[in-house]
């Protein structure tokens, strides 16, 4: 029942863009998002950094791409980096969320993101937070002599006062195998209250960063500090791995596409004609073409062109060997 009703409950969208890459991708976000969602009831939100102390050079959308996105119906709002910034880019979600409208239910989606769908067909519940599964066994990374996938995890839960540990485990998964722990990828997430969610988020990936507990001393926290806090975020909030409901994100509703070369590399047919629908007016065109790779992969046909060489060939096995093989034909950029 708490899934119908979350169904119906008006809830805010938002990603994160700055000057360079990620205002790019921020046009295909928001064209697609309305394109696919064009009686949306919530609001659309792009969080920009500020430039300050904490990030050299210039952070916000530039005027060209903030009138695309503006124009196109999205809400720009301005957040500064207290705590990460330059240091550790994907702390921005973290921060960002605290300057979300507070009590309002959220989604968040890494700007990397096409709308195929409407978001109509994947129900929320938002008192029971969840995330993106698309994931490879990246963190942890345990020594030869231990300790252990277990030990690691538990000790974060522990750390910051959770229990019910055992509950998170996946135990159709073998012991010790990476899959059996909850970890996620951080390219979407929901829950109820983002000033509350942004404020535990925060807590926990600083104290992670900063006193880690001991049985962490060797493992590595950049770029994934962000994908372990936030399994023990959610399930601070009663939250955990998504369930057949929210299939349509990383399906037929959104995709992650990551990057421009892996989409026209391995995304389906419907996600390709949808990009290149949304950019092919003039006005669209004439910004997102002084982005090299859009440049190169869209207008210049050579994204359909990579396609059609992987296509003959077949996809390589791993995400490894498929971005090497785009190397060879130099078209690996972001």
């Amino acid at each position: 029942m708490a899934a119908k009703r979350a169904k119906s409950q008006p809830f805010n969208i938002f990603c994160i863009a700055q000057n360079g890459r990620l205002e790019y991708e921020a046009i295909p976000f928001v064209l697609s998002f309305f394109a696919a969602n064009p009686s949306f009831k919530g609001r659309l939100i792009v969080a920009e950094p500020q430039p300050g102390p904490l990030w050299k050079g210039e952070t916000r959308i530039s005027d060209p791409v903030r009138a695309i996105l503006e124009g196109a119906g999205a809400e720009i709002l301005p957040f500064e980096n207290k705590v990460f910034g330059q240091s550790y880019p994907y702390g921005n979600k973290i921060e960002a969320l605290t300057a979300l409208p507070a009590s309002e239910p959220f989604v968040f989606f890494d700007t990397d993101t096409l709308f195929t769908a409407p978001l109509s067909k994947v129900e929320f519940d938002f008192d029971h937070p969840a995330a993106s599964m698309q994931r490879e066994g990246t963190w942890p990374l345990p020594p030869l002599y231990g300790p252990g996938y277990a030990a690691i995890w538990k000790s974060l839960y522990d750390r910051f006062g959770l229990t019910g540990f055992e509950d998170t485990l996946d135990l159709s998964q073998p012991d010790e195998y990476w899959r059996r722990y909850m970890y996620f990828n951080a390219g979407w997430f929901f829950g109820a209250d983002p000033a509350e969610f942004g404020k535990r988020f925060l807590t926990y990936a600083r104290e992670i960063r900063d006193n880690p507990p001991d049985e962490l001393a060797s493992q590595i926290f950049d770029p994934w500090l962000d994908q372990i806090a936030l399994p023990l975020v959610i399930h601070s909030f009663c939250g955990g791995r998504p369930g057949p409901e929210l299939d349509g994100l990383d399906g037929e509703v959104s995709c992650h596409y990551r990057a421009l070369p892996l989409m026209y590399a391995r995304e389906s047919d419907a996600v390709i004609d949808t990009l290149e629908a949304l950019v092919a007016p003039n006005p669209i065109k004439k910004v997102l073409k002084t982005y090299e790779p859009a440049k190169k992969l869209i207008f210049q046909g050579k994204g359909r062109k990579l396609r059609a060489i992987l296509s003959a060939e077949g996809l390589p096995r791993t995400e490894k060997q498929l971005r090497n093989r785009i190397r060879r034909e130099k078209l690996w950029m972001r």
